[in-house]
């Protein structure tokens, strides 16, 4: 009896949760459009501007004896797929995170799992130099692990409660933490050049062959994501409420940050700690389609990956024909938002 009557009131909780469907299913089919429209547009500006119509070309009738063509298809079309892919996952790495924590100004740059990724990455070009994509990948996310460790050990220590401001001040320790001692790697063994697209961000190198290794493991934690979406909706509302309603608190928690590093990691070893995105996407998310996690993580995704869209032709545009790093670009719209947000949940305190 007790069991049913969790059961009845988690589906009553559930169902009394503000979440708006109707502006959900605009921002998704509103927003595939809007990114396919991205998509080909970026994939036709460059240093050879290209026309729409030699895009769709390559793309369906690929000539490997035209030279756009081999543009669009080797070099163009992976970067702008990369980019939709990592916009995505720092999306919703951030609104996973937010969820979970119940802290707005969650974001793996913040938290410094972006800063960890880094570090092992700096340590992979060091010391294993000729490792494999899937190893990179495996490296970022134990680094991106060891950061939650860390900071969560921090903000734990001392008396009272872990508050989101104690989280925050130990995510940018730890982040000043790590990128010390990436730079340091840097510098001793003459790596500057090579870790400096890591730390400005950018998806200007990729290939296919890091996009289709990256595609699975982004596939699989977005699904993961969904799945366990209906429980961070429960989680965000607080421990006492969740564990009243029989959710697993601290079984949900771990699996949210196993998908957090996972997803976060594959994206700092695509494109290097793009920061920002995971704090801006899902409070843009929250406002249009509510408080319901199950709308909040594929709305994010599709945002992310369209902002990011946009912030690589953005990146291409500004210093023609040099390229301004898109981490640069999210600093400038994400350092005031980052300020309105603290400052907003100061004054709810």
């Amino acid at each position: 009896m007790a069991a049913e009557s969790r059961t009845s009131d988690l589906h009553t909780t559930t169902k009394s949760i503000k979440s708006r469907p109707l502006p959900a299913m605009i921002i998704l089919i509103g927003g595939i459009i809007a990114t396919i429209f991205a998509l080909t547009l970026s994939i036709s500006i460059g240093a050879a501007d290209i026309t729409f119509s030699t895009v769709w070309e390559a793309i369906f009738h690929y000539d490997p004896t035209s030279t756009s063509h081999s543009i669009i298809q080797e070099l163009r079309l992976p970067r702008t797929l990369a980019g939709v892919l990592v916009g995505a996952s720092f999306a919703v790495a951030g609104a996973m995170m937010q969820g979970m924590t119940r802290n707005p100004l969650a974001d793996p740059g913040i938290l410094g799992i972006n800063a960890g990724a880094v570090f092992m990455v700096a340590i992979c070009f060091a010391l294993f130099p000729g490792m494999s994509y899937n190893g990179l990948i495996l490296f970022s996310f134990i680094g991106a692990g060891v950061s939650v460790v860390l900071v969560f050990g921090i903000s734990s220590m001392g008396k009272g409660v872990v508050t989101p401001v104690k989280i925050v001040l130990a995510g940018a320790a730890v982040t000043a933490f790590f990128t010390a001692l990436s730079e340091g790697i840097g510098i001793y063994f003459s790596l500057s050049q090579d870790l400096a697209f890591w730390f400005a961000g950018g998806i200007a190198g990729v290939k296919w062959t890091q996009l289709k290794l990256m595609f699975p493991w982004v596939l699989g934690a977005l699904i993961a994501a969904m799945l366990l979406s209906k429980s961070i909706t429960i989680l965000s509302l607080g421990d006492d409420v969740a564990k009243g309603l029989g959710q697993r608190t601290k079984l949900v928690r771990a699996a949210g940050f196993i998908i957090v590093l996972l997803i976060a990691g594959v994206a700092v070893a695509v494109a290097g700690p793009i920061g920002f995105v995971g704090l801006i996407v899902p409070h843009i998310a929250r406002f249009f389609v509510g408080v319901d996690y199950r709308l909040i993580i594929p709305c994010s995704a599709v945002i992310g990956g369209f902002l990011t869209c946009i912030a690589d032709i953005g990146a291409r545009m500004i210093n023609a024909p040099q390229e301004t790093p898109i981490g640069a670009l999210f600093a400038l719209i994400g350092v005031p938002f980052f300020l309105y947000v603290a400052r907003k949940e100061r004054r709810n305190l």
